[in-house]
């Protein structure tokens, strides 16, 4: 017989829920109710990073159904590929975009990411680790790469890694703009792209500026809005 490989839940993870139980849903059921009964009409997507630091929903103050959230290693979003493959990142971007009339698109970066440290070492052929011991991450990876070859010189590798961690966002929404349905979309006005970099330790947040190609601090130095 075939001994069954499913455990139980975490104790903590179960403790925690009957927690949210009793104290969120409890008192706003009719609130959770609706929210089931309407659908998602999220105005966002989020395309953010697998790692647990960071969380686009609690930087953010969303609820439920505000923002329609995409994980993956280093926040990247590959180019378009009509190859008929198994494609999470784009299957989500599609649904996003033609099901769910998303009218903004965030790519959010972040300090002391992993995934991007191991991709500037892979790309730099100073860790074959990736290479030897994965299947999937080191593929994934390789988008990094026209980002990393957009580095300019210097001999910091600390200044550099953080540099790619912001150009790894700017390829993203170079990378957004290869899909046919994001195309038609901004035509016709009704999605924008952002980019955003978040910084752990010190809890600042830039914004990408097409115009200027620089990103710059929203709590610092953000332009002034017309709007």
């Amino acid at each position: 017989m075939r001994k069954d490989l499913t455990g139980d839940i975490p104790k903590y993870l179960q403790k925690r829920y009957l927690g949210w139980y009793a104290t969120e849903y409890a008192p706003n059921s009719a609130w959770y109710q609706h929210k089931a009964d309407v659908g998602q009409h999220p105005a966002t997507m989020i395309i953010s990073c697998c790692d647990s630091r960071v969380n686009a929903e609690q930087l953010f103050g969303g609820e439920a159904g505000e923002f329609f959230v995409h994980r993956n290693i280093a926040n990247l979003v590959p180019p378009f590929r009509a190859d008929g493959d198994h494609h999470g990142t784009s299957a989500a971007i599609e649904y996003a975009v033609s099901a769910l009339k998303v009218a903004h698109i965030v790519v959010l970066g972040h300090s002391a990411c992993g995934g991007i440290n191991g991709g500037y070492h892979m790309c730099n052929g100073t860790e074959k680790q990736l290479y030897e011991d994965t299947v999937y991450v080191k593929k994934w990876l390789e988008i990094l790469r026209p980002a990393f070859g957009n580095l300019e010189n210097d001999n910091d590798q600390e200044r550099r890694i953080k540099k790619l961690e912001k150009l790894s966002v700017v390829v993203s929404l170079e990378n957004l703009e290869t899909f046919p349905f994001i195309q038609n979309a901004l035509a016709e006005g009704k999605i924008s792209l952002h980019g955003l970099w978040h910084d752990i330790g010190s809890g600042q947040m830039e914004a990408y500026n097409a115009k200027s190609k620089e990103f710059y601090s929203l709590t610092a130095d953000a332009p002034q809005s017309n709007q």
